[in-house]
């Protein structure tokens, strides 16, 4: 029998928020189920936390369209798929910043942005189309050994470090959606990994990008 993986801090689909804010950030990838630490300093994000806090505890992260911006406007365009996590984690430093970790709930589309008076933004949210994001879901039966070769291979391709036995005892969803949102892709194939139809399809996705990285670092070598 195939184990199921639940988010435990998932509420029923009724109980998701009409509105929530919004929080622009390039390359920065939360999933459903993965967990987000932010270290949160600029007076509208500060605002927008504390409003959080006393509704909901609702974040959206959503990606803006253009990769090189540098500044985050009330204008910028966003991409139109975001995901809303919840604050599960929450503390105060010394100097007045918000250290909160979002746990990812669901999927959300932009229906339009709504008004606010406190900085930040906040959109009018459609769940719908996401609303299997809530459910429990079977384990993916991965093929761990295929990707731990891929894995080894783009980790020393970025020089980055891994848990390997970690990696060994997560389950299958929760592993996919640890690795999409710490792997340095680019914006556009994080936002496309985000918006895969189910985690199966982004099981998929996240093997056949680590086998295209691979080929291109192969190629790249063989000329010269």
């Amino acid at each position: 029998m195939n184990k199921m993986e639940r988010n435990p801090f998932a509420p029923p689909y009724r109980e998701l928020p009409e509105t929530i804010a919004i929080f622009p950030l390039g390359g920065v990838l939360l999933l459903p189920c993965g967990q987000l630490p932010l270290n949160i300093f600029e007076p509208r994000y500060l605002a927008m936390v504390e409003d959080a806090m006393a509704r909901h505890r609702f974040i959206g992260m959503v990606q803006p369209r253009d990769k090189n911006v540098k500044e985050i406007t009330d204008d910028t365009p966003v991409f139109e798929t975001g995901c809303a996590g919840k604050i599960t984690e929450f503390s105060e430093t010394e100097d007045g910043r918000y250290m909160i970790t979002l746990t990812g709930i669901s999927r959300f589309r932009i229906v339009k942005e709504v008004s606010g008076n406190r900085g930040y933004r906040s959109v009018s949210t459609g769940w719908k189309a996401y609303k299997e994001d809530l459910s429990e879901k079977k384990c993916l039966d991965l093929d761990r050994e295929r990707l731990k070769v891929l894995l080894r291979r783009y980790f020393d391709m970025h020089e980055m470090t891994c848990d390997w036995d970690a990696i060994e005892d997560a389950p299958d969803g929760r592993l996919i959606t640890c690795l999409s949102m710490i792997c340095p892709f680019d914006a556009s194939e994080k936002q496309a990994l985000l918006e895969a139809q189910c985690c199966h399809a982004r099981a998929k996705l996240f093997m056949t990008m680590l086998e295209m990285a691979s080929c291109e670092k192969e190629d790249c070598c063989s000329q010269h």
